[in-house]
């Protein structure tokens, strides 16, 4: 990949990640730019050492971990990916390595007093135990966006709330870039049950 590829990559994975009607695959990453635009940035030299360095899937995954760990992704700017890139790049490819155990694990916490059915889902109105743990650091996005693909549960969050919806946001905006082997899953929730 050029430099300006890299760039444009970041610029149509930041649209998919902040721009609720943007989809990164349904649009092939394209975005409106152009190469003067490019040239003119005082950062470019930033995408130059990235196209350098890693492989189109790669840099795919390094904004994606970077969009994911980021707290607003409209907000998040090249100097914090020159900063914390590599780290959040390091730290999501240690979680998708070792998926399967870190699920059972995050599993084990969500359902320590509770049924999983109860971890998901709030009777009263506050945020559900899932979301708590999940803000907590002790369940990952991973996790999350797993669950939502397999049980839906977030259909029955109450979406009003800002948290629960940037929340909502980020997963159905990761779960396409998240592969896993659904079966395998699928038998760990069934334990649960």
């Amino acid at each position: 990949m050029s430099a300006y590829n890299v760039y444009e990559t970041y610029l149509a994975l930041r649209q998919h990640f902040t721009n609720p009607n943007y989809d990164y695959f349904r649009y092939s990453g394209k975005v409106k730019t152009n190469i003067d635009s490019f040239n003119k940035r005082r950062d470019r030299y930033f995408f130059e050492k990235l196209s350098r360095k890693k492989t189109e899937p790669e840099i795919i995954n390094y904004f994606v971990s970077n969009f994911i760990e980021s707290s607003d992704p409209s907000k998040m700017w090249v100097g914090e990916l020159k900063t914390n890139g590599d780290e959040n790049y390091l730290n999501w490819k240690t979680r998708t390595q070792s998926l399967s155990y870190r699920f059972k694990q995050e599993l084990n916490i969500l359902t320590e007093k509770h049924h999983l059915y109860e971890a998901l889902f709030s009777e009263n109105g506050s945020h559900s135990r899932i979301i708590k743990q999940y803000l907590g650091g002790k369940v990952s996005i991973e996790t999350l966006v797993i669950l939502e693909d397999l049980t839906s549960f977030m259909k029955k969050l109450n979406a009003n709330d800002v948290v629960v919806s940037l929340v909502i946001h980020k997963v159905r905006k990761y779960r396409p870039f998240l592969s896993y082997d659904k079966e395998i899953f699928i038998q760990e929730i069934r334990s649960r049950l």
